[in-house]
C-alpha cells in the first residue's frame, strides 16, 4: 500500500489533518509535541469506478465505492513534530525521522497564517513567514540522509574504488532502510555531475546529493493549512512563492474538513470527501450558530474549490508519485473474481508498470507463472511488457 508521511513542525494542524483525512482520532491540542508516538490510519484517493460502464454494482473488498467513485486506500502516518536541528537529535527529531523511513511521499503541513514560530509556539497571525518552514524541513531531511551516507565515508569510498563497485549500488544498500532505490541515487549523482571517484567527493557534495535524493525518493507536497484564517491574497502569494521553489502547495483547512466529516457522520450534512459543496438536508435540526459556521465553510470552498484536504492526498499520490489505478479480475467478460464479485480489487501502480508487475502485485505465484494478460475492455491479449493504463481492467493468465 502507498504510504504518505505527514510531516511538519509542532502545532500546525498535522493531527487535525490526519484525523480529517482518515477519521481516526488523534490527540489534538494547541501546544508543541502533542503527537509523540506515530499514528497510522487509512486515507483514500478517488478514481472513477469502471462498474458504471457495465451497469452492475461493484463489490469492493478493501476500497469503497460511492456514486461511481472508487475510494482507494492509502496508508497515512502522522509523526512527531519536527523542529530545526532535528537531524542532530533536537526535540523528537530522531524518532520523527525514523518514523518516516518507509514513506513513499511526504505531506508537509504548514501553518500558512504565520501564527506559529519556528519551534511551533503560537504567535500572532502573520508574525512568522511560513516559507521558512519549507526550507528548514527540506534541510532537516537532507541532512538526515547525509548523516547516514557520511558515516565511515572515507573508508567506504576507498573500498568502492578499490573493489571497482558502483557507488550508486553501495549507497542503495546503505540507504535501503529508508526505502530509497538505486535508480533514484543514480539519477541524483548524474544530475549533479559528480565524479565517478567518490573519494573526491566533499561534504558539500554529499549534502547536495542528499537534497537530490530526497527530491526523488521522498517527494514532498505542501498542505497550506489554516488558509481560513487569513485573506486569500496572502494564501495565493505563499502558493506562488513555494511554486517557484519547486513545490506544489494546496490551500486548505483541516478544521473545516474535520467539521464536515463529523457533521456528515451525525447526519447533519450530505458531504462526499473532496467535493466542492455539501447539502444541509434538515436545517431545522441546526441552530443559527451551526448554520452560520457551515455557511462560512461553504464560502471557503467556493474560493478554493474544496477544503483542500482530499486534494492534498490525491496530488501526492497522482502527481508526486505518478500512480494509476488498475483493476485485476478473473473473468474478463463479467469483470468478476471467482466468487462473482464485480471489480472487487484495485491496485495503485506506478505509471509505467507492466502486466507482469501487476501479476506480482496480486500474488508472487501469478508473477512467476505469468503466461499472458487480457484487457477486460478490448479483450486483446497482452504480453508481459504491456504498459498498464489508468483504469485498466486486467485478467492475468498463469500456469496452474
Amino acid at each position: 500500500m502507498v504510504e504518505l508521511g505527514i510531516v511538519g513542525k509542532p502545532n500546525v494542524g498535522k493531527s487535525t489533518f490526519f484525523s480529517a483525512a482518515t477519521m481516526q482520532a488523534a490527540e489534538i491540542a494547541n501546544y508543541p509535541f502533542t503527537t509523540i508516538d506515530a499514528n497510522k490510519a487509512v486515507g483514500y484517493v478517488r478514481k472513477p469506478c469502471p462498474h458504471v460502464e457495465i451497469g452492475k454494482p461493484c463489490n469492493p473488498k478493501k476500497s469503497i465505492c460511492i456514486e461511481g467513485t472508487r475510494f482507494i486506500a492509502v496508508e497515512m502516518i502522522d509523526v512527531a513534530g519536527l523542529v530545526p536541528g532535528a537531524h542532530e537529535g533536537r526535540g523528537l527529531g530522531n524518532k520523527f525521522l525514523d518514523d518516516l523511513r518507509h514513506a513513499d511521499a511526504l505531506v508537509h503541513i504548514i501553518d500558512v497564517s504565520g501564527s506559529t514560530d519556528a519551534e511551533g509556539n503560537p504567535v500572532g497571525i502573520g508574525e512568522y513567514d511560513p516559507v521558512e518552514d519549507v526550507k528548514f524541513l527540506d534541510e532537516e531531511i537532507a541532512y538526515w540522509i547525509a548523516n547516514i551516507i557520511e558515516k565511515g565515508w572515507i573508508r567506504l569510498a576507498r573500498k568502492i574504488e578499490g573493489e571497482k563497485k558502483k557507488v550508486s549500488e553501495v549507497l542503495a544498500e546503505r540507504l535501503s532502510g529508508l526505502n530509497i532505490r538505486e535508480k533514484e541515487i543514480k539519477e541524483s549523482i548524474h544530475s549533479l555531475g559528480l565524479e565517478d571517484k567518490p573519494t573526491k567527493w566533499s561534504s558539500e557534495d554529499i549534502i547536495a546529493l542528499s537534497f537530490e535524493i530526497r527530491k526523488r525518493a521522498k517527494p514532498m507536497i505542501i498542505g497550506a493549512n489554516k488558509a481560513d484564517k487569513i485573506e486569500e491574497k496572502k494564501v495565493r502569494d505563499f502558493v506562488e512563492r513555494v511554486r517557484e521553489m519547486g513545490y506544489i502547495a494546496i490551500p486548505m483547512s483541516a478544521d473545516y474538513e474535520l467539521a464536515l466529516k463529523r457533521a456528515a457522520k451525525a447526519g447533519l450534512v450530505n458531504y462526499i470527501p473532496g467535493a466542492s459543496d455539501f447539502d444541509i438536508p434538515a436545517k431545522n435540526k441546526l441552530n443559527s450558530a451551526q448554520i452560520a459556521a457551515l455557511e462560512k465553510i461553504r464560502e471557503f470552498m467556493k474560493v478554493y474549490g474544496s477544503t483542500g484536504v482530499q486534494e492534498v492526498i490525491e496530488r501526492a499520490v497522482f502527481s508526486l508519485l505518478n500512480m494509476i489505478a488498475v483493476y485485476p479480475v478473473e473473468d474478463e467478460n463479467k469483470w468478476t473474481d471467482k466468487d462473482g464479485n464485480v471489480l472487487p480489487d484495485v491496485f495503485l501502480m506506478p505509471r509505467g508498470s507492466t502486466a507482469i508487475d501487476l501479476a506480482y502485485k496480486v500474488h508472487t505465484d501469478l508473477g512467476e507463472n505469468f503466461i499472458r494478460a487480457i484487457n477486460g475492455r478490448t479483450k486483446r491479449i497482452l504480453g508481459h511488457d504491456y504498459e498498464l493504463q489508468d483504469g485498466d481492467v486486467i485478467k492475468i493468465i498463469a500456469k496452474s
